[in-house]
């Protein structure tokens, strides 16, 4: 008896072994505290629906979701449903085109203790592997395993998108012209390029993967709309807006273009347009959190459209402007708990309302989200420093948050907007003759930070003037003076 379990045991670790050879959704790393499940269910739900191409891969990825939700029986049931988008649209290269969905199955059949039918689909994979290539056993590089690991990669979010590019410029080598490829790389490097935006680098590397998709595939326009905003990125509005127009009068009920039509026309300044495309659109997909937010955004930019324009704006007006902005950041925040943007906008927001409580606590809830990168910190410091000085009145709390989005290293725009808001405080404070001690070594230390080595030793010479006993200080000064000799 104790021989069999033993034995049984050896088979189960072999079994997994040979699992983790295979390339599918359960190998590729894509770790679930890192999503949102629920919201990206609903995704991919959407894109199933609104997507009029093969959706073997959403099917796929959807399996893997639901086994992340325990629910295996309906992981089961989308594998079968992928397996009949294989037969449908690739009927003459079926094994080719199922080995993820077969490793999806082996791995969820393992999951379930029924370890004969994870052997079964094992050995498929690996016979299959064995008949498309001479030299493959359980793995094959195929181009379309790694587009679809760069579909997955991207639905996982920012800290995934690098590898994403990796998998689309694999799978370009094999083919250079594939539509499809061109797409998911376009795809990757745009959303790349936010993040390069935050970090102030350049802009316009998407630009050429996004003509190139639209030139292999002027149907996709999904695409087309995201080529629009990258020309409105690099300041070429007009032309954008007939990529715009042309995507909009292409497919006028695609939620995915009307969300980034929207989105242009609010970024133009057309607020009141962005919002009309916006309320469209949320007809066809009511629970968006994208829709949802860019709403938000409007309502937000004309309660400062408002304020900027009329001296004494009127206050139910104002109100109400603020009112439709928190419901839809809400609305975002309570469906996509880890979406740290919207979290930052509805605690703003809280505050313009008075509701500072409120405030804090949304403040509080974006900083808990575990996913965040340095830019995201910075973001939060710039922002939690905005609220303490302009909302709490002080002034002490506020230089203490900007100087925490300072110390975080990484070189990016909200990095520069909390050194100069610290800047500015700081000299007003010395202007008004309120500046003491801790207040000219801040300056010392922000002048340090920018690389401004002789305004950083002048102002701690002064705060040194101000307290001669201070360590920190005569050190800092000394340092300072040691690196411009060296």
């Amino acid at each position: 008896m104790q021989r069999r379990k033993t034995m049984s045991t050896i088979s189960k670790n072999s079994l997994k072994s040979s699992l983790l050879q295979l390339e599918c959704h359960f190998t590729w790393t894509l770790l679930k505290q890192d999503v949102d499940l629920d919201d990206l269910e609903e995704t991919i739900g959407d894109q199933i629906e609104f997507f009029i191409k093969s959706n073997i891969t959403n099917y796929n990825l959807l399996s893997y979701v639901c086994h992340l939700k325990n629910s295996n029986e309906e992981a089961l049931r989308n594998l079968q449903k992928a397996e009949e988008e294989v037969k449908k649209n690739h009927p003459d290269e079926i094994t080719r085109r199922s080995l993820v969905t077969w490793g999806n199955y082996a791995w969820i059949y393992y999951h379930m203790e029924r370890y004969k039918e994870a052997q079964t689909y094992v050995s498929k994979v690996v016979n299959s592997c064995k008949k498309l290539s001479s030299t493959a056993q359980q793995k094959i590089q195929l181009p379309e395993i790694y587009a679809e690991q760069g579909w997955a990669l991207l639905k996982f979010g920012g800290k995934y998108y690098k590898r994403a590019q990796n998998c689309f410029e694999n799978a370009l080598k094999d083919e250079p012209n594939n539509p499809e490829f061109n797409a998911g790389y376009a795809i990757a490097m745009y959303r790349l390029e936010d993040f390069s935006y935050r970090l102030c680098q350049d802009l316009g590397l998407s630009l050429k993967p996004l003509e190139r998709a639209v030139e292999l595939n002027p149907k996709d326009t999904f695409i087309i709309a995201l080529l629009a905003l990258k020309l409105q990125d690099l300041k070429r509005v007009d032309e954008g807006e007939r990529y715009i127009e042309e995507a909009m009068q292409k497919t006028p009920n695609l939620p995915y273009v009307l969300r980034y039509a929207a989105k242009f026309y609010r970024r133009k300044g057309e607020v009141d347009k962005a919002l009309e495309i916006l309320k469209k659109a949320l007809t066809v997909t009511p629970k968006s959190t994208f829709l949802h937010h860019q709403l938000g955004l409007c309502y937000r930019a004309k309660l400062f459209q408002l304020k900027k324009t009329t001296r004494y704006p009127p206050q139910e007006q104002v109100e109400e402007l603020i009112r439709l902005s928190i419901f839809h950041f809400k609305t975002v925040t309570g469906q996509k708990t880890k979406f740290f943007t919207a979290h930052t906008d509805l605690a703003n927001m809280y505050a313009q309302a008075k509701r500072y409580e409120e405030a804090e606590e949304m403040f509080q809830k974006a900083f808990q989200i575990n996913i965040l990168n340095c830019v995201d910190k910075q973001h939060f410091y710039y922002n939690y420093g905005n609220f303490q000085r302009f909302h709490m009145k002080s002034e002490s709390e506020a230089i203490r948050y900007y100087i925490e989005g300072l110390k975080i290293e990484e070189d990016s725009y909200v990095r520069k907007q909390c050194g100069n808001a610290l800047k500015k405080l700081l000299e007003q404070r010395i202007q008004e003759g309120l500046g003491d001690a801790t207040d000219f070594a801040t300056l010392g230390l922000v002048h340090n930070l920018n690389g401004e080595k002789h305004e950083a030793i002048e102002c701690y010479e002064k705060a040194i003037a101000l307290r001669p006993d201070n360590e920190e200080y005569l050190s800092a000064l000394c340092e300072l003076r040691l690196s411009i000799s060296s």
